[in-house]
């Protein structure tokens, strides 16, 4: 009978990676979309300011507007890049742990065939020792019990 529990424990490490990914996902995305909507802002701000103005204010709306957009795209980039690296650190530990214990498991398989290739070699220079002993035990009976049958035909024989 196995002694395994067979009820879910804790949270395992891969689930508690899982959710840490999917945190860290969300933050970002949630930090891109603030950043979209921060650019989109600053640009309805420029571009409100520079309507009632002369021509050059314009060009200057035009080039702030270049310039937030780069911004705004350098940032999420930036954002997609860090979430991209924390995945790919997370899928790599991810590996390293279950190689790790898929050694450990093979491991605790070849113990458990060592210890019952003991107790088979074990049990069976037992049985080897019980059957000779027994063997000899037999054995000093029966010549015991012909010298019994033996000298009890002489005293038959000798009245």
């Amino acid at each position: 009978m196995s002694t395994n529990n067979t009820k879910p424990g804790e949270k395992g490490f891969f689930e508690k990676v899982k959710e840490t990914i999917e945190s860290l996902w969300d933050d970002t995305k949630d930090n891109a979309e603030e950043l979209k909507d921060k650019a989109e802002d600053k640009f309805d701000s420029v571009k409100k300011a520079v309507a009632g103005k002369k021509e050059t204010v314009a060009k200057k709306a035009t080039a702030a507007k270049s310039t937030v957009t780069h911004k705004a795209s350098a940032a999420a980039t930036k954002v997609k890049s860090t979430a991209a690296d924390v995945k790919a650190k997370a899928n790599t530990k991810a590996k390293e742990i279950t190689a790790k214990a898929k050694t450990e498991v093979a491991s605790a398989k070849k113990e458990a065939t060592d210890v019952k290739v003991k107790a088979a070699t074990k049990a069976k220079s037992i049985s080897d020792k019980a059957k000779k002993e027994t063997s000899t035990v037999k054995r000093s009976i029966a010549a015991k019990a012909g010298a019994t049958k033996g000298t009890t035909r002489k005293m038959a024989a000798a009245k």
